[in-house]
This record gives structure tokens, C-alpha cells and sequence, in this order.
């Protein structure tokens, strides 16, 4: 992705938060000189990687495949500092997070507001493949039996817990706008606990054609 792209994402999701009154913190608006010489005052971010994370998986179309994400807070696997995540997320109509599971993760989806969110779950089998067995979920607490692959919406202000070994993808609903999407998890690890479907690049490659807005949880080393 040109940072370019990058930039326009992260404003737009930005505007998409303030729309819906969703507070980030306040360093999530330091610009990049900002972070010069932080690391002993803001390891924790920089360590745990909290902050923006925009991602075209490697596609190279980011509306048809892609999310914005945000890390508000999560901990460390091997300090066992904190064992949950929080992040705030955005999708637009019809762009895919491509399928995939967590091999330790826990995570409760929200649609936080906006538009449906569209959900296609599969149970892995033995062998990582998508497995035609019906799902059963939970939905608000409720459990909820669907379908293998059949799109299950998420309305404003449903959530559903997806455990580890389950595979899922979803994107907004066509016709019903950008979903505003929270996740609450155990700790986050994107580096070692992703298994996607079919192979995918989870941090993109930037091409530096202009000057960062917001630093990506991946320009942290090169700034601090």
C-alpha cells in the first residue's frame, strides 16, 4: 500500500469514529516526530503493539479486501502483564477479512454501529481445512446454530464469540454503509496466531511516497 493510501484511510476512519463518538487516546494523534525518544514512557504500546494497523492482506485492493483496525490495549503473551485486547475496527460494504482462525484467541466480535456486519463461519478440520459441519455460536449469550459458509448477519449491537480453531470472515453488508466493529479478546498476537485460510500478507508492504499521518504499529522502530 502507498502511505498515500494509508493516510487517507486512517482520516477517514478517524471521521468514521468521531461520527459515532468513539474516543481514542490522545496518542493516537501524535504525529510522528512525536514519538522521537518515547520508548521508556510508551513501551507498552510500542512492545504490545496498540495503535493503527491498516491492512489490504497483501491483496493490493484494499476496498475489496481489507480493514482498518485500531489496538486501544492488549498485553503479553510472555510477560503475562495483562491477558485481553480491546480494538475498534472498521469494514466497508462488501470488504473482506479473509478466512482465517486463531490458534490461542478468544475473541468477542461487536458491531459497535453503522451498517450489518456479515459473518461465514466454518469449524477447522483435523487438517486446517473448512469443515461443512453446522456451527453453533454464541450471540449475545444466546446460542445460535447455523449453517456452514452461510452469512450470518450482525446487526448494531449484537456480538458473537468466536473461540480458537474457528474459522471466520466477514464484511460489511451490502447496501447498509461502514460497520463500526469492537473486538474484545484474549491477548492479541498477530505475528504468531493467525492461521489464515488461504496464505495472506497481514502487515502490507508501504511505499513511502508521502509523509506519515499517524505512525502503523510496525513504523514504531523506525521512529523511536
Amino acid at each position: 500500500m502507498k502511505r498515500s493510501e494509508v493516510n487517507a484511510v486512517i482520516n477517514e476512519m478517524k471521521d468514521f469514529l468521531e461520527t459515532h463518538r468513539f474516543m481514542l487516546p490522545e496518542w493516537a494523534y501524535w504525529p510522528p516526530e512525536r514519538w522521537k525518544g518515547a520508548y521508556e514512557r510508551c513501551f507498552e504500546i510500542v512492545d504490545n503493539k496498540l495503535g493503527w494497523d491498516i491492512t489490504d492482506f497483501g491483496s493490493g485492493n484494499f476496498d475489496r479486501t481489507g480493514l482498518s483496525l485500531f489496538t486501544i490495549r492488549n498485553g503479553n503473551w510472555d510477560k503475562k502483564d495483562k491477558m485481553y485486547c480491546e480494538k475498534i475496527m472498521v469494514a466497508g460494504e462488501e470488504q473482506v477479512t479473509p478466512m482465517h482462525y486463531h490458534w490461542n484467541k478468544t475473541e468477542d466480535i461487536i458491531n459497535r454501529g453503522g451498517g450489518n456486519l456479515v459473518m461465514e463461519l466454518h469449524y477447522a478440520t483435523p487438517d486446517d481445512r473448512l469443515s461443512n459441519d453446522q456451527v453453533t455460536v454464541s450471540i449475545d449469550g444466546v446460542l445460535t446454530t447455523v449453517e456452514a459458509g452461510k452469512p450470518l448477519i450482525l446487526r448494531p449491537g449484537q456480538s458473537i464469540c468466536l473461540r480458537s480453531h474457528l474459522y471466520h470472515r466477514f464484511y460489511g453488508e451490502k447496501g447498509s454503509g461502514m460497520v463500526l466493529i469492537g473486538e474484545v479478546s484474549l491477548v492479541n498476537d498477530d505475528s504468531n496466531d493467525n492461521k489464515f485460510y488461504e496464505p495472506v500478507g497481514r502487515f502490507p508492504e508501504i511505499v513511502e511516497d508521502v509523509r506519515p499521518v499517524h505512525l502503523l504499529v510496525n513504523d514504531y522502530p523506525d521512529y523511536l
